[in-house]
């Protein structure tokens, strides 16, 4: 090889360079080839008619595989039209004859035809599973997420956060704000699992002052005239599932009513409930508990403990062009202190406007048999406003 009329150093540093370079370049190249090969190899679906569809296996849901592809997007296969399915990834497989538990189930790949469903792991002999018996084919890091593993206490919660004002700025000066957050979490978080648990709260403060001054005005002059509202409700509550529709729960509330005289209500207690209705376009729930409840008036001559109970019920509908509507009743009758009851109701409709922005107009009423003398029983309310959905 000629030396170019390099001198010795400087044809020495030359090699390394090259040699350096070519060392890097092998490096460099390597992990974009390595990640070239483990590209996962889609799922393949062999119809009975002979057609075939590639994409993902995204759950299965009975005797139905829901199947996501590039062509035809995401669509539900009855199994029976399978002739073969071909995937790589690991699946749970939860049986209608064997309960939903916390307890690990063995995942593995799967193979679908001829009315049954082969599941084959590294650890048993393949187990064979007739399509009449299934209850959902769930990929190995949801069955973990969802059912035998943890969800963390900020994942999945669903809801709306809702703000509304009234300023009057006139010979009467006035400002009235509404804001309330409603949020729900079930778990599992996906929809078509069944229900182990669920958690919601909601939170809802109404305040306002209206001024008026004193007209004509006297000597010597007279303050002006100041009426407040301040109205303030939260709520918590837990449930444990027995089954789809039967759960058992915890509740507590908490209720400020400056219209009533009530600084404040505490309502702390144990039941039972049931889920009358759900599917995808409502939802009824209807709920009783056993509490103890404490009043504290602004008085405390009126102040009492009672032990009583709740009655409860909550609507739901998803009517069309996305709107919602929503509805509530709630009656808290007392064992101790028969004429210490109350109720309240409540209803809603949320209006799209916008991506996830709402108009909202709603109505609440509580009623509080025994408020402080001098006091009125109901105390309602009108709210227009604008809603965001959580997700």
């Amino acid at each position: 090889m000629p030396s170019l009329g390099l001198s010795p150093a400087l044809r020495e540093f030359s090699l390394k360079a090259l040699f350096t370079l070519t060392l890097g370049l092998g490096f460099s190249v390597q992990p974009k080839f390595s990640l070239a090969q483990n590209k996962p190899t889609p799922d393949v679906i062999v119809f009975a008619n002979g057609d075939q569809l590639t994409g993902t296996v995204e759950r299965g849901v009975g005797d139905s595989i829901v199947f996501k592809s590039e062509m035809a997007g995401e669509i539900t296969v009855p199994l029976a039209k399978i002739k073969e399915l071909r995937s790589s990834t690991n699946f749970a497989i939860l049986r209608k004859d064997t309960p939903i538990t916390r307890k690990p189930v063995p995942a593995g790949t799967i193979t679908v035809g001829d009315g049954t469903v082969i599941l084959s792991t590294t650890t048993a002999a393949p187990e064979t599973i007739p399509d009449k018996n299934l209850a959902y084919i769930v990929d190995a890091p949801t069955y973990n997420r969802e059912i035998a593993g943890h969800i963390g206490l900020r994942h999945g919660w669903n809801g709306s956060i809702t703000g509304g004002a009234t300023v009057v700025r006139s010979t009467q000066t006035g400002s009235t704000f509404t804001a309330g957050v409603s949020a729900i979490r079930a778990v599992p978080t996906v929809a078509y699992l069944p229900r182990t648990d669920r958690t919601i709260f909601n939170l809802v403060e109404t305040y306002g002052k209206l001024t008026e001054p004193v007209i004509p005005q006297t000597t010597p002059p007279t303050p002006d005239s100041v009426a407040k509202t301040n109205i303030f409700h939260a709520d918590f509550e837990q449930d444990r599932y027995f089954n789809q529709r039967v759960y058992v729960l915890g509740s507590a509330s908490f209720d400020h009513n400056f219209s009533q005289g009530l600084n404040l209500q505490q309502v702390f207690g144990g039941g039972f409930g049931w889920t009358v209705i759900q599917n995808a376009l409502q939802q009824f729930d209807t709920a009783f508990n056993i509490h103890y409840e404490k009043q504290s008036f602004q008085d405390p001559a009126n102040n009492q403990n009672l032990i009583g109970a709740t009655v409860a019920e909550n609507y739901l509908r998803n009517l069309p062009y996305r709107i919602v509507f929503t509805e509530s009743a709630n009656f808290l009758p007392a064992f101790n202190v028969a004429s210490a009851y109350s109720a309240n109701f409540a209803a809603g409709i949320a209006l799209p406007v916008y991506h996830r922005f709402s108009a909202v107009f709603s109505t609440t009423d509580n009623y509080l048999n025994n408020p402080q003398a001098g006091y009125k029983k109901n105390s309602y309310q009108l709210v227009t406003g604008i809603t965001y959905t959580l997700h």
